[in-house]
């Protein structure tokens, strides 16, 4: 019967061990797969993702000998960012993780010596994980598919960066506009403050009316102050984005925000687009495929585990009647279930199907919420940017321009000039953040429509969950 067993089981370890052998490491391949679910989701800049130290150097010292763009801060952070190399990195784990698993189990050798009088046994065991070899072949299915879901992950990550690192960018040369539209409010205060003073020292100007002008120019001052700490501050999170240090860190920013579309586009169909294109949708879709696929291979390799075969060689020597015997014959073993049916392990199984089941709807919702708001959040900064670009800062121009003409006609005074310059400062300011604030909005709405959450990136849970249910060797 062993031997039967044998001779049909042989096939399969042969094929298990040929399929093996035909798996190998390709990191190139990787990083090809994931620029492939990246492109178009980069935040509208197309980026070839490298490993060549010495080509990302020279690439980078290209891109920075302009002033940053948008589109250049992006391809500086995923070329240069270490955090993205760190995670490139783990998909190359996965990567051998996967061809480990298609590797067949090595067999096992003993050897024994037995002393008996006058006898002399040695007995030579090779002794073969079965389980290991009929359930290879899944086992490598498996790992692919836990690697597919790591290259999704890798996918989301690069993302998130690209948005990071473009609202980082628009952050920073927002935060650079204000402190020159701050500075210019605080030399019109510091010449307010002048003229007053002069003014009072003459006795043309009251002690109140002069304090109020100080402690404008003392806001300004502060205002101007806060201004610059914001600059700083987001110029360097820019800068930790690109993964820029030492001479690199001297870059020079564009010297203002782009301009507004001429219309916003109306999107009709932006839940059903981020139900089709968002990765942590695919991600969520195939894990569960996969948590499925594995539910009828856990219960078989529950009563299957731990299944060896073994072929036993010994030699049996007697110095006192001169003989030497030679014995050989197969073994097989195989745990008998008396007190572990795998009603727990099914269990486990089914529970984690279900899980994946409903996580999928989860990030359904999800997705689909937040594609409403995104675009919502997006309209309204847009009619807002575009109100203070159309209306407002219109508005205050001619206003000025009138003042002007009074001031010159002597039917203004100057502190007529100077309020109206600090008002004219103040709403072109204004419609700064307005702007600022649309291209941060059209970040976020690319992010949820074509990536994956804003939010924290739901990492996969099946690759520990289901190591559960792989076959082990005994």
């Amino acid at each position: 019967m062993s031997r039967a067993l044998f001779q049909r089981g042989a096939p399969i370890a042969l094929s298990a061990m040929l399929l093996a052998g035909c798996a190998s490491l390709t990191p190139e391949q990787n990083l090809s797969d994931v620029q492939q679910l990246t492109e178009g989701r980069t935040a509208g800049t197309p980026v070839t993702l490298q490993r060549n130290n010495s080509e990302i150097d020279n690439a980078v010292a290209e891109l920075l000998k302009a002033p940053l763009t948008a589109e250049s801060a992006v391809r500086i952070a995923l070329l240069n960012n270490p955090g993205l190399h760190s995670a490139l990195a783990q998909l190359d784990i996965s990567d051998a993780q996967r061809v480990q698993a298609g590797r067949a189990p090595n067999p096992h050798v003993s050897i024994a010596e037995y002393a008996e009088g006058s006898k002399l046994e040695i007995e030579r065991v090779l002794r073969f994980d079965v389980v290991g070899l009929l359930f290879l072949p899944w086992k490598a299915k498996w790992q692919g598919q836990q690697h597919e879901l790591a290259k999704l992950q890798a996918a989301q990550e690069v993302i998130v960066l690209a948005t990071n690192t473009r609202k980082a960018w628009i952050n920073t040369v927002a935060a650079q506009q204000t402190v020159t539209y701050m500075g210019q409010v605080k030399e019109a205060a510091e010449a307010g403050a002048e003229l007053a003073r002069r003014m009072a020292r003459v006795g043309n100007w009251s002690k109140l009316q002069q304090a109020r002008e100080q402690v404008f120019l003392a806001d300004a001052a502060a205002q101007l102050a806060r201004a610059q700490q914001t600059l700083f501050s987001e110029r360097e999170r820019l800068t930790r984005l690109m993964g820029l240090w030492g001479a690199q860190t001297q870059f020079t920013l564009a010297q203002r925000l782009p301009d507004l579309p001429p219309q916003a586009a109306d999107m009709q169909d932006m839940e059903t687009r981020a139900l089709r294109e968002r990765l942590d949708v695919r991600s969520a879709v195939a894990e569960a495929g996969y948590v499925a696929d594995s539910l009828g291979m856990t219960k078989a390799v529950g009563y299957l585990n731990g299944l060896t075969l073994a072929y036993k060689n010994a030699n049996i020597s007697d110095s006192t009647a001169g003989t030497n015997d030679i014995k050989h014959g197969w073994e097989l073993e195989l745990p008998l279930p008396i007190f572990d049916w795998g009603t727990a392990r099914n269990a486990r199984a089914q529970a984690l199907y279900m899980q994946s089941a409903t996580r999928v709807r989860d990030v359904a919702v999800k997705a689909r919420s937040e594609a409403r708001e995104a675009y919502h959040g997006w309209r309204t900064t847009y009619d807002l940017a575009r109100h203070y670009r159309d209306e407002v800062v219109p508005l205050r121009k001619a206003i000025s321009d009138e003042v002007l003409l009074r001031y010159n006609g002597m039917l203004a005074s100057v502190w007529d000039l100077l309020g109206d310059m600090r008002q004219q400062v103040m709403s072109v300011n204004n419609a700064i953040e307005a702007q600022r604030d649309f291209w941060l909005a059209e970040a976020d709405l690319q992010l949820t429509l074509t990536g994956t959450s804003p939010g924290t990136l739901a990492r996969p849970r099946s690759s520990g969950a289901s190591m559960a249910s792989a076959p082990q060797g005994h």
